[in-house]
């Protein structure tokens, strides 16, 4: 293992020096070797191209398109979110604004009570069948989260969290199924609320954004982040698979990294996840991305990121995915 932490430590991307040094080797954040890798993440190569094309305002190209995937502002300020970009930083603010401006949209405070699914082309407001709204709650989580992450929050988070808390299902997820028989919640649509709601807790001591966390994460803890109520198949084999990064989808790893930065990590029933992760180390000691969800072609074809995040093989070690592991596993007491 010291092999392997020293060979990320030796990464040529500060990012990943960063996760090693700060969720594996416990480093304090408020520290200046940390502070000072942290400026070097904002002047890396990855940073640059992430920021590089932007309108005379700061906003990210297509402006009027935050949510293009895998590129739009939506995605760039998330991936600054989790990359340990240093926060509090003024220039980031017309990118934020961008996907505030987008998820706080009146659209999403226009509820209405339908017997049935209307159309995604018509229905321009929030239904609500069989008492459950039907949102997409990534989206505007995604955008909790990387603000406060990222130490540009205003009183805007705070009805972000409203919403977030308001949508939520009986079993304490979110789902945008239309279908009046949904009645359990997305894996997909409830993982980013439970990640951005912990922060928002942690932030502002809200008691209710708490609550809404415990009841979150039941949902992922009684299925054991992968497997199925009924009789404990797994649900769906990509959530076994390695991705970096997931962008709105679902996978185990994810899963735990959630967990363990919202403190449910020491939960039981996070082991079968735990186990799954250990036995996917490479021979290196790191860990592959079994797939990725982005297209590293052309960045002018559909769902292409601004970035590379490194080789998807099922033989070879993925740093982002590597060091994502290592913090899990330090953060469970398994390193």
């Amino acid at each position: 293992m010291t092999n392997l932490i020293d060979k990320l430590l030796d990464s040529e991307e500060p990012s990943i020096r960063y996760k090693v040094r700060v969720n594996v080797l416990g480093e304090a954040r408020e520290s200046k070797v940390i502070g000072d890798l942290r400026e070097e993440i904002r002047r890396s190569p990855r940073v640059r191209a992430l920021l590089g094309d932007r309108d005379e305002s700061g906003r990210i190209k297509p402006a009027q398109h935050p949510y293009k995937k895998w590129s739009g502002a939506h995605w760039v300020f998330a991936s600054l979110a989790d990359i340990g970009y240093p926060p509090g930083d003024p220039d980031l603010i017309p990118i934020r604004d961008q996907a505030l401006d987008c998820w706080l949209d009146p659209v999403y405070y226009d509820e209405r009570v339908c017997e049935s699914a209307p159309p995604w082309s018509r229905a321009h407001f929030v239904p609500v069948i069989n008492g459950r709204a039907r949102r997409c709650a990534s989206q505007q989580s995604n955008a909790l989260f990387s603000t406060m992450t990222l130490g540009l929050s205003d009183e805007r988070c705070d009805k972000l969290a409203e919403l977030l808390m308001r949508w939520q299902w009986p079993d304490g997820g979110w789902n945008c199924d239309r279908r009046p028989e949904a009645a359990t919640s997305s894996f997909h649509e409830s993982l980013i609320p439970l990640r951005a709601l912990s922060a928002y807790a942690k932030a502002t001591d809200n008691a209710d954004a708490r609550a809404a966390v415990g009841r979150a994460s039941e949902l992922f803890l009684k299925r054991r982040l992968f497997r199925r109520l009924s009789d404990g198949t797994v649900m769906d084999l990509r959530f076994t698979q390695l991705h970096y990064p997931c962008y709105w989808h679902y996978d185990a790893l994810f899963a735990l990294k959630a967990m363990a930065e919202s403190g449910f990590i020491a939960d039981p029933r996070c082991a079968d996840a735990l186990d799954l992760l250990e036995s996917q180390r490479l021979s290196d000691g790191g860990w592959p991305a079994h797939a990725r969800y982005y297209n590293a072609r052309s960045p002018e074809q559909s769902n292409a990121d601004r970035v590379s995040w490194g080789e998807a093989s099922k033989n070879k070690m993925n740093e982002w995915v590597t060091a994502d592991a290592l913090y899990v596993l330090k953060a469970s007491g398994r390193l």
